[in-house]
């Protein structure tokens, strides 16, 4: 999951980028990409690995772009900073709501309406470029009918994510990147001492209009959290009023926004977590370990990291019958504890 934090100048995109990724990046130097991974805390992970006591965890991880730009409320996006963010699975827009926030008197209202439009204009300039060049060639008809779908709703200020499968066939959007049609996740930064203050309901109603989704929080807050020992944030976090890091509200807003889920492994070699869209099927799942699996997929043996949790060990929990034999078609649940079985 690859997530392009975008924001205008002085939004606080990089504090927000070092609060997620525990990083100390120096702010206001727009021309610099940074890149980091980060292991996502999940406590479910932390209680298969007291069980299994394995060699190795490994948790589910986001990846994060600290998108270059320096541009202002009102200016274009930089070709540069279009491009990355059209290499990433999912858009983080950052907006400043707090005292010298870089939209001055814009708000963060103002700025999310320009941030949009610049994504429908830069869309529909890549849409018309190739429904030009699709008619000229005589491309395939439901691909002419795709690009004509999109034309007509980014012309009338639309983004992409909010047609429909059975209006918009999607295949013929790979490999463009379309900005409007990537997943939309907009934090607003507010001031420390407001950084438990709840979402502004109009705002929050603006970006659900877009499609997306939205949270609050106060990046430079967060980023002093990140920097601490773990039992130290918790006293930090009590203090200004909020349960949990940011990075851990930030990954459970974005598995609800891309419908992601995660199902785990598990062993003495490793305990892992895997993430895959929700609806996914066991035999694609299996692709996600290994592509031998789901090649030779001959079952999946599945139990609900609950059931482990209650009866203590995968045998116990056999036990008592709450282990599963599913087939191929079984659609993986959030937080169920799979192993494959299979023959190549």
């Amino acid at each position: 999951m690859k997530f392009g934090l975008a924001g205008f100048a002085g939004s606080g995109k990089t504090t927000l980028f070092n609060a997620l990724t525990g990083l100390e990046a120096p702010a206001g130097q727009g021309g610099e990409v940074r890149l980091a991974a980060v292991p996502v805390s999940d406590p479910r992970i932390d209680l298969l690995s007291r069980l299994y006591s394995p060699r190795k965890t490994t948790r589910a991880t986001v990846d994060f772009c600290d998108v270059p730009g320096d541009h202002g409320v009102g200016a274009a996006l930089a070709p540069r900073t279009l491009q990355r963010l059209r290499e990433q699975d999912a858009i983080c827009l950052v907006l400043a709501d707090f005292v010298g926030g870089g939209a001055g008197d814009a708000g963060p209202e103002r700025a999310l309406a320009a941030f949009l439009e610049e994504c429908v204009l830069a869309d529909l300039a890549v849409v018309e470029r190739r429904l030009d060049r699709a008619r000229k060639e005589r491309a395939d008809e439901r691909e002419i009918a795709a690009f004509e779908t999109m034309t007509a709703a980014l012309a009338g200020e639309s983004p992409l994510r909010l047609a429909p499968e059975i209006e918009l066939d999607r295949r013929f959007l790979k490999g463009y990147g379309l900005l409007t049609d990537l997943p939309l996740l907009v934090v607003v930064n507010k001031d420390e001492d407001r950084a438990a203050e709840p979402l502004d309901e109009t705002l929050a109603a603006r970006v659900e209009a877009a499609g997306g989704a939205a949270m609050a929080l106060s990046a430079r807050a967060e980023a002093e959290i990140a920097t601490l020992e773990p039992e130290d944030q918790q006293v930090f976090l009590e203090d200004i009023g909020i349960e949990e890091p940011a990075l851990a509200r930030f990954a459970r807003t974005a598995h609800r926004l891309m419908g992601l889920i995660a199902f785990f492994t598990v062993g003495e070699d490793e305990v892992r977590a895997w993430t895959i869209r929700r609806g996914t099927r066991a035999k694609r799942a299996a692709g996600r370990i290994h592509s031998d699996l789901e090649r030779g997929f001959i079952r999946a043996e599945v139990t609900s990291w609950e059931a482990l949790a209650e009866h203590g060990s995968e045998a116990a929990a056999k036990a008592a019958g709450k282990m599963r034999v599913e087939g191929k078609d079984y659609v993986v649940a959030d937080g169920d504890v799979v192993h494959v079985r299979f023959n190549v």
